[in-house]
């Protein structure tokens, strides 16, 4: 083994040191930063391309703070949003809203 003068550890102790990543690690570091940098890219796309839809649908007269209720309602599984309903109408009753 080597030894390093600078740090005074050998090259085998240099090389598992915490601070130091192996040529491997370093190229799937590199692999993973990268991926993520395209999904970063494809997000802004889509992003746009929603933006350009919901214009669109203003434009048409529909509602976009609506329209995005309804994406939100959607998504959610439905015995989770009626029961989330339920209990908001049971508090707004309670308050005398409804």
């Amino acid at each position: 083994m080597a030894f390093d003068q600078s740090a005074g550890t050998t090259d085998a102790a240099f090389d598992a040191s915490p601070d130091v990543l192996t040529a491997t690690a370093q190229g799937h570091l590199r692999t993973i930063i990268e991926r993520l940098e395209r999904l970063e890219e494809d997000k802004q796309t889509v992003m746009t391309d929603m933006k350009e839809v919901f214009a669109e649908a203003k434009g048409e007269g529909y509602d976009v703070k609506v329209l995005r209720k309804v994406i939100r309602i959607r998504k959610q599984d439905k015995a989770k949003r009626l029961e989330e309903e339920a209990i908001l109408d049971l508090y707004l009753s309670a308050l005398g809203e409804v």
